[in-house]
């Protein structure tokens, strides 16, 4: 899968000071997530019902 198109967004609430940041874009069938720090390093690829169910358990 070619990540380079991907269109990368940070959190709204993400500070402009260069803290920690991940960044999520929308792939098919998968979110995949960065390291705000590191655009060009690695990649995770999460399936969209497990990510679903992971935000669920964070807002818990």
């Amino acid at each position: 899968m070619d990540l380079n198109d991907l269109r990368w967004r940070k959190a709204s609430r993400s500070a402009s000071n260069g803290g920690e940041c991940v960044e999520l874009a929308s792939a098919p069938g998968v979110v995949a997530v960065r390291d705000s720090k590191d655009p060009d390093g690695p990649k995770l690829l999460v399936g969209r019902e497990e990510f679903a169910a992971l935000v669920a358990s964070l807002k818990r």
